[in-house]
């Protein structure tokens, strides 16, 4: 059975989309087999990054609401076969989202592939609940600022009181991607380093993406910056898909380190 991962903020504008597209070619790359769903019912822009625009004729509510297969509404990536893309609707709303439609839906994902990850949209409405009510997993996507991290903080409350695994007694692992990291501005104190980030959410970190101007032309191009190979953002998510498919890899040093400054005038915050 494959594992259900979700991507959560609480915000939008973090890198949600990006990291999905990116962790989702990465895993693929290493040989596992992957869907990626993008939830965000009447905005989509999943299909955009992954240059599949284009080719879908089918999404994630007709397979609910009208008998389309998955197969039939399910895009091979361009990029890598191992993996698979399912759009959301872009002529409804979030209201359209039944729990017990997505739960059949995700089951039949699970049975068919090794990772399904469902890509939230912004906010913590009801969109949002049914993206995290199924998921084994979720990737906290933040970006070194106060605002981006009290949201995602928020965002975790509801995953940990409203997720089906929780409620059957059990914990959804949780893993932080911290996005866009700039160097020069975590030393002068402008902006929070990893450290802070960790010890203000205490989940695990997964991956430090820096902050790389080239995502914005790969994401105009429908290329996933994992495949520049002169990229620092894009070894940094190969480094992250590693990690989800079991490799031990070291972590590599995208931040100068500081100490105190901005941290400690806002940790009052989230006590």
């Amino acid at each position: 059975m494959g594992v259900v991962m979700a991507v959560i903020s609480g915000k939008g504008g973090v890198g949600k989309t990006t990291t999905t597209a990116n962790v989702g070619l990465g895993i693929a790359m290493n040989g596992k087999s992957c869907v990626v769903v993008d939830f965000d019912i009447g905005q989509r822009n999943l299909d955009m990054l992954l240059g599949l625009e284009n080719r879908v004729v089918y999404d994630l509510v007709h397979v609910m609401d009208e008998n389309i297969s998955t197969k039939q509404a399910l895009i091979k990536s361009k990029m890598n076969p191992n993996l698979s893309f399912l759009a959301a609707s872009q002529t409804k709303d979030k209201s359209v989202l039944d729990s017990e439609k997505i739960k059949k839906l995700i089951e039949t994902l699970k049975n068919d592939f090794d990772y399904i990850i469902l890509d939230a949209p912004a906010g913590i409405e009801s969109g949002y609940e049914h993206t995290i009510e199924f998921a084994d997993k979720a990737i906290i996507v933040v970006n070194p600022e106060v605002s981006s991290i009290r949201d995602s903080d928020r965002a975790i409350g509801i995953l940990d009181a409203k997720s089906q695994k929780v409620k059957d007694g059990q914990e959804v692992e949780k893993y932080l991607i911290i996005n866009r990291i700039n160097p020069e501005m975590v030393q002068s104190g402008e902006m929070l380093s990893s450290s802070d980030i960790l010890d203000i959410l205490n989940i695990p970190l997964i991956g430090k993406i820096p902050e790389d101007k080239a995502i914005i032309d790969a994401s105009n191009q429908g290329k996933p910056i994992i495949l520049n190979e002169d990229s620092e953002a894009g070894k940094a998510y190969k480094r992250v898909a590693a990690r989800f498919c079991g490799e031990r890899v070291d972590f590599v040093d995208v931040e100068s380190p500081q100490s105190g400054g901005i941290f400690k005038k806002i940790k009052g915050i989230f006590s």
